[in-house]
């Protein structure tokens, strides 16, 4: 059943104010989920409708970001088309599977998941700020892109918080491209697997559509300044301001799972 409870004001602030931020940074560098996620669950969603209502407002952004880099050239929708298959399939895997993951395992598996990814992002050092070109497209970068493509795509449907953040890493190891080239792709690909999860979260009826579309509005805006941010000071910008959001939720999120 899809909930759409009554917003009080304060409640609703919150949420559009967390919204804008999320967008904000994860266009920058990506993460934003790991900002979303624990303040739709401390809002008094239960575990899986917050998944599908934060697939509905990370949407917003992820359409917005990924738009706004495709303008810019940074992303090539014809030489990622396998990547972007991929993480469509593995999203809809994803979220089939955690609908059957109980509601309390899920209450305490996604705060030390979120820490868990904030800490492997902290310590990442494969960030490049070089301004390169793709690859040569050979079967090599095809079979990276399909398999990089289902496991990302297929976590991002099962949990999501820093999905875009891995696509960063990720891609700057596998394809040695700089960090403007792997944020668009982070940005577009996060996109595909936040739609195929959304229509597969309301076909399952755990999506509340009210406070999705609140939190969308603000995390497009959040999203849009964002990409333009990012696209503008390019890596030197990106990498300081990827690490310093990723501390801040790590240390917020560890208060909220063991000290409050």
């Amino acid at each position: 059943m899809v909930i759409d409870p009554v917003l009080d004001m304060s409640l609703w602030i919150t949420l559009c104010s967390v919204g804008f931020f999320a967008g904000l940074i994860d266009a920058i560098a990506g993460g934003g989920g790991m900002l979303t996620v624990p303040t739709l669950l401390t809002s008094g969603l239960p575990p899986h409708v917050a998944l599908g209502t934060n697939k509905l407002a990370a949407s917003f952004g992820s359409f917005t970001a990924s738009f706004a880099f495709y303008r810019k050239k940074l992303f090539s929708p014809s030489f990622w088309r396998i990547a972007l298959i991929s993480t469509a399939i593995g999203a809809i895997t994803g979220t089939l599977i955690v609908n059957f993951v109980s509601g309390e395992f899920l209450e305490k598996y996604i705060p030390v998941l979120i820490i868990l990814t904030a800490i492997y992002t902290l310590l990442s050092k494969s960030t490049i700020n070089d301004v390169c070109g793709l690859p040569v497209k050979t079967m090599l970068v095809k079979y990276k892109q399909c398999v990089q493509g289902f496991i990302l795509g297929f976590y991002d449907g099962f949990a999501g918080p820093g999905t875009g953040a891995f696509w960063v890493s990720s891609s700057n190891i596998l394809y040695k491209i700089d960090i403007l080239l792997s944020s668009g792709l982070a940005r577009s690909t996060n996109f595909i697997s936040n739609f195929f999860s959304l229509l597969t979260f309301i076909y399952l009826g755990h999506v509340n559509f009210l406070l999705g579309i609140s939190m969308g509005v603000f995390i497009m805006l959040g999203a849009w300044v964002g990409a333009h941010w990012a696209i503008k000071f390019g890596g030197k910008f990106i990498r300081p301001v990827f690490i310093t959001v990723v501390i801040l939720m790590s240390v917020n999120l560890a208060y909220q799972a063991w000290l409050n």
